[in-house]
């Protein structure tokens, strides 16, 4: 699949102009900014919570991780 020609541009912007108006358009392209925003402010969001460091268990005498307490 190819990227879009200035040709592509042109003609997706006369269809959505026959579409919805030129009083309809500024009211979709606001509403595309803002979904837009928020999907980058989710990814983003998502994105640095996974990069934090997991909080560490403290140490046990031997060095390694204290483990749980099991119920048995």
């Amino acid at each position: 699949m190819g990227m879009l020609s200035p040709w592509h541009i042109i003609l997706i912007a006369l269809v959505a102009l026959l579409l919805f108006g030129p009083n309809k358009l500024p009211e979709l392209g606001r509403g595309f900014g803002k979904m837009f925003r928020e999907f980058k402010d989710a990814t983003t969001g998502a994105l640095s919570a996974s990069r934090e460091p997991d909080k560490e268990l403290p140490l046990d005498e031997a060095g390694s991780k204290a483990a749980e307490p099991r119920n048995s």
